[in-house]
């Protein structure tokens, strides 16, 4: 089982930043892809950005330009750099991983989530 906390949400003005993390936990073979979702009030969830444990990372079109996904492999840690925020981007956001069990069975973690919220 591999545990996820997310924590460096918060309030921020419009056009500033924050620094998201998600900090694993647990017994796995390993932990293949990593990724920030996020769900606005109302809406699905979406996929922000993802990065695989080679560093290969995907990015929503919204967030392109402005987000940066990153990874320590070591410290199996996510990060998630948001600058120049939108009030649209006020969301609750979720880190989640896909690993490989002691079993060799393909499964996935959610975070508790962490609130971002951007004021106009």
């Amino acid at each position: 089982q591999v545990q996820l906390v997310e924590s460096g949400g918060g309030l921020v003005q419009a056009g500033g930043s924050l620094r998201l993390s998600c900090a694993s936990s647990g017994i796995a073979f390993s932990i293949n892809a990593m990724g920030w979702y996020r769900q606005a009030p109302g809406k699905q969830r979406e996929l922000v950005a993802s990065i695989t444990s080679g560093g290969s990372t995907d990015y929503a079109d919204s967030v392109k330009g402005r987000f940066t996904i990153s990874r320590n492999n070591a410290k199996n840690t996510v990060y998630l750099q948001m600058n120049n925020l939108k009030p649209e981007d006020t969301a609750d956001y979720y880190c989640n991983a896909e690993y490989l069990s002691l079993g060799r069975q393909t499964k996935g973690s959610w975070g508790q989530g962490t609130q971002v919220t951007v004021s106009s």
